[in-house]
């Protein structure tokens, strides 16, 4: 069973920068795809962000291409989401989620999710 634990949220200013990680477990994850996504107060989640987890490429969403980056490091099993130049519109709980297969912008897609952090951004 993939276990997904998501850290690194908190508060941040407008044009700071925050670096969530994703640990995840359970599987070898090689014919994987991660994902990141988002849901702030009253609003539906919102597709971030996905890397695959063989060859690394990534697709992002348009509201945040330029500046949030996703990687991984596969010697410790997890995924990282690189966040600069933050908008209040940024805040909202972050999810980590896991697929066997190819990229997805569609959070069913996705069969494991992570507990979430929250990300605000805020002066």
């Amino acid at each position: 069973q993939v276990q997904l634990v998501e850290s690194g949220g908190g508060l941040v200013q407008p044009g700071g920068s925050l670096r969530l990680s994703c640990a995840a477990s359970g599987r070898t994850f090689s014919r994987y795809a991660m994902g990141w996504f988002r849901q702030a107060p009253g609003k539906e989640r919102e597709f971030v962000g996905a890397i695959s987890w063989s060859d690394g490429s990534t697709y992002y969403a348009d509201s945040v291409k330029g500046r949030f980056t996703i990687s991984r490091d596969k010697s410790k099993n997890t995924v990282y989401l690189q966040m600069n130049s933050l908008k209040p519109e940024d805040t909202a709980v972050y999810y980590c989620a896991a697929r066997i297969g190819l990229m997805s912008i569609y959070g069913g897609d996705f069969g494991s999710w992570g507990q979430g952090t929250q990300v605000t951004v805020s002066s």
